[in-house]
């Protein structure tokens, strides 16, 4: 029996009984067997688009791209020396960007690794980028838990990334064909595309707002809850919540019609309070800005909120800031 039937009848066996249920890969190998009716034995090259298709693919992302780069770089400089590649997939599953060492284009070209190859699971079946899009969520798919038995020498490590509606966007994946990938520098790998990726969404979402001020949601109802670095929130002027993240959304319950009613940010955060108290609190925070602004000058502190210098030293009273 050959390597590549060896594969396929283990994928077959696998799909015996209730390891679908127990299992996110056998699952994927489920999906891709049964759903989309695809062969672990079939040997064709990867789909890719035509230069028009692709073209389309990469303008569809938008300014993600251009956002991304930085962080592109900063994942291939940490890996790209073990001789993995990088890669920038959209959301469905082809990679729109890439990095790689031009000592393994080849390899890398003729097993897909490229710009423009689909990585969907439908048309690839269980794959580092395909099923990380099909779950939503971080996974490594490791050489013979791919599903096509082609696909058995790579080690795929990828995390998606969302939009700042919180919706799937897109996903970065690291690849390697090294057979002496170490179970821990795959852990490693996955720390550094989980960053990578974070980063690129935190970048994307303060993009989207960009006259907003983005602040770092934690939950008012449980406030011992696990802070994340991308619950974050984006608040107009008005003290009112325009935007919220993925992360955000989960941890404060809010959904697109929640979003599209006014949301005062101190209520979402716990931070309340009654309508006087906010009032005097806002008066206080306007007039000590404007002291501020004039090293303490009372004349010339009125003269910039539109004020006598009689009516500050009242409100300076009110206040007891005098």
């Amino acid at each position: 029996m050959s390597d590549r039937e060896w594969h396929a009848s283990q994928v077959q066996s696998a799909l015996v009984g209730s390891a679908a249920a127990q299992s996110a890969v056998v699952a994927s190998w489920s999906r891709s067997m049964r759903l989309y009716g695809l062969d672990p034995e079939d040997g064709a090259p990867p789909d890719v688009l035509t230069e028009a298709e692709f073209r389309q693919a990469r303008e569809r992302l938008g300014s993600l791209v251009q956002t991304a780069q930085a962080s592109l770089d900063r994942l291939y400089s940490a890996v790209g020396g073990a001789g993995c590649c990088v890669l920038l997939a959209d959301k469905d599953g082809v990679p729109v960007d890439r990095r790689g060492s031009a000592a393994d284009d080849a390899v890398f070209c003729k097993m897909g690794l490229w710009t423009g190859a689909v990585w969907s699971e439908e048309r690839a079946g269980t794959n580092g980028i395909g099923t990380t899009l099909a779950e939503q969520r971080a996974l490594t798919i490791h050489r013979d838990q791919h599903f096509f038995s082609r696909n058995t020498a790579l080690s795929c490590t990828v995390a998606p990334i969302f939009d700042h509606r919180g919706r799937l966007m897109a996903a970065i994946d690291v690849s390697s064909a090294r057979s002496d990938l170490t179970e821990d520098f795959v852990k490693l790998i996955a720390f550094a595309v989980g960053e990578a990726a974070r980063h690129v969404e935190a970048e994307n979402f303060r993009l989207a707002f960009p006259k907003a001020r983005i602040v770092l949601a934690q939950s008012a109802t449980d406030p011992s809850q696990e802070r994340s670095a991308n619950a974050l929130l984006a608040v107009d002027d008005d003290d009112l919540v325009i935007g919220a993240s993925r992360s955000a959304r989960h941890i404060l319950g809010l959904t697109d019609e929640a979003l599209s009613r006014p949301l005062p940010a101190a209520d979402l955060l716990g931070q309340r309070k009654n309508v006087r108290q906010d009032y005097a609190m806002a008066e206080r925070s306007v007039i000590q800005r404007a002291l501020a602004r004039t090293s303490g000058n009372i004349s010339a502190a009125a003269m910039i909120m539109g004020i006598s210098r009689a009516t500050l030293h009242r409100k300076l009273k009110k206040l007891g800031l005098d």
